[in-house]
């Protein structure tokens, strides 16, 4: 009886996954209730032992000492007392092993249930105990059933619970799928400890780093910042503690086998890893890849930053519907206001026209003076010759003398009369003719009638049905 006593202690221990002691604290917590109901009062304190050796179980109950005995399961006499303890007195009171002979069908089916329900007492709080050191860490559940899209995922000992919220828009769920959840939050209620995962929160991206890339381990390479939007995309800012080493080329790995092992756990989720920078505009610039940045000015009161790309890579740095700023913006905690190169240039330009004319004061000095009174319109006029006859013979008078600046702009002027060719008789321009021959002979037209003859006007050759090129 004691052997199998203790065989269905071992048992409850194994199944449970509770260690020897809780459930033998269990049993006797249970066995003191069912005990109290039948043989002594409710108020009376009695303490259960199980002897771990032979599975012996002796029941303790508190009595207190009086000379005439009345009630013999909360009183005992003087003389019994001293037996137990030499100097006790009358009125004290002392524990004394009362174990009944035989506890009764009701109190053994009242002390199976006492049993059962301190078992899964000890249960849950074994269960709380060990998740709530787990929370941001990694596990792995089985899909046991779907309650109003919440989805109950089962993780050998207890059950998780991935609400509709902290799923992934773009996968569907099916029973007996196997998933790799973060522990959100562990909380106790009156059925036990309620575990809430979730398959959205950045924490997975973490840790499914640290298990597929060695390195994050180690704390060789170190996660700085993570922007995640579940299911579409996620951007990861990496740096390196040890000099010589590449953080993006490791957390990709050899032909992108690490990174693809992280994309197909999360059903094909987009992953950009970027370096990490302590400059604001060098971190932003990476942010933005796959997109080139020209520019990149930073306002620090605002923590605003505008960057400018070039016109052809616009829609690449904004990303669809804005997705990957926005990822940018989430990674380097700034505000990014992003520009196209050809509207900056724009700016520049309207800025410039709208800035006031600042009017030049011309000084002229009195040498300017002077040379403007020279290059003024000057009348040249006619020169003027007299001719006097005297003793037969011309005298010619001389001309108006001209300034010597005058006469140099006279010479430069020029008239159409200087510039133009006088007409001359030329000689006669032999002209080459261009005879029209038909095909039947050279002295045919196209139509077949013979040519005329030439006649010859002014040494010239001409026919009245030929062209002529000059």
């Amino acid at each position: 009886m004691k052997s199998d006593f203790l065989l269905a202690i071992t048992q409850l221990s194994a199944e449970k996954k509770l260690p020897r002691e809780v459930v033998v604290a269990a049993v006797e917590s249970a066995l003191v209730s069912a005990y109290r109901k039948d043989n002594f009062t409710p108020t009376q304190d009695i303490a259960v032992k199980i002897n771990p050796g032979t599975g012996k179980v002796e029941v303790w109950a508190e009595k207190v000492v009086v000379e005439l005995l009345v009630d013999d399961r909360r009183e005992i006499s003087l003389d019994d007392a001293r037996r137990i303890k030499s100097d006790i007195q009358i009125g004290e009171t002392i524990m004394v092993e009362s174990t009944p002979h035989n506890a009764g069908r009701i109190a053994a089916q009242t002390a199976k249930q006492v049993i059962l329900q301190r078992l899964h007492e000890a249960e849950h709080s074994a269960i709380f105990n060990e998740y709530a050191d787990k929370e941001g860490d990694i596990l792995t559940g089985v899909v046991q059933r779907i309650e109003a899209r919440q989805i109950i995922l089962d993780l050998n000992r207890t059950e998780a619970l991935l609400p509709v919220s902290e799923q992934m828009h773009n996968e569907r769920y099916r029973v007996g799928q196997r998933l790799k959840v973060c522990l959100l939050e562990v909380a106790q209620n009156a059925r036990g400890p309620q575990l809430i995962v979730s398959r959205s929160h950045s924490n997975l991206l973490r840790r499914l780093f640290e298990l597929e890339i060695p390195e994050i381990f180690n704390g060789i390479v170190e996660i700085k910042s993570i922007a995640r939007e579940a299911g579409y995309r996620s951007k990861v800012a990496v740096s390196a503690s040890q000099d010589g080493i590449d953080p993006v080329g490791c957390c990709v790995g050899l032909r992108g086998i690490r990174i693809q092992n992280i994309v197909n756990e999360l059903n094909g989720e987009k992953i950009d890893v970027v370096m990490w920078d302590p400059s604001a505009d060098v971190l932003i610039a990476n942010a933005l890849s796959p997109a080139q940045v020209l520019s990149v000015e930073l306002s620090a009161k605002d923590k605003v930053a505008t960057v400018i790309i070039p016109d052809r890579q616009l829609s690449l740095a904004i990303g669809k519907e804005g997705q990957n700023v926005r990822l940018a913006a989430k990674l380097t905690d700034w505000h990014i206001d992003i520009k196209s190169a050809s509207s900056v240039e724009e700016e520049r330009a309207l800025k410039e026209e709208s800035l006031p004319e600042v009017e030049e004061e011309v000084v002229i000095d009195e040498p300017m003076a002077e040379i403007t009174d020279i290059i003024e319109p000057i009348t040249v006029e006619e020169e003027i010759t007299e001719t006097i006859p005297l003793d037969e013979e011309m005298i010619v008078l001389p001309s108006p003398v001209i300034e010597p600046q005058k006469e140099a702009i006279k010479s430069k002027l020029r008239f159409a009369e200087d510039i133009m060719i006088p007409k001359s008789i030329k000689p006669d321009i032999k002209l080459k003719k261009k005879k029209k021959k038909g095909p039947q002979g050279k002295d045919r037209g196209e139509d077949g009638l013979k040519l005329k003859k030439q006649r010859r006007v002014s040494g010239i050759s001409v026919d009245e049905d030929e062209d002529y090129e000059y």
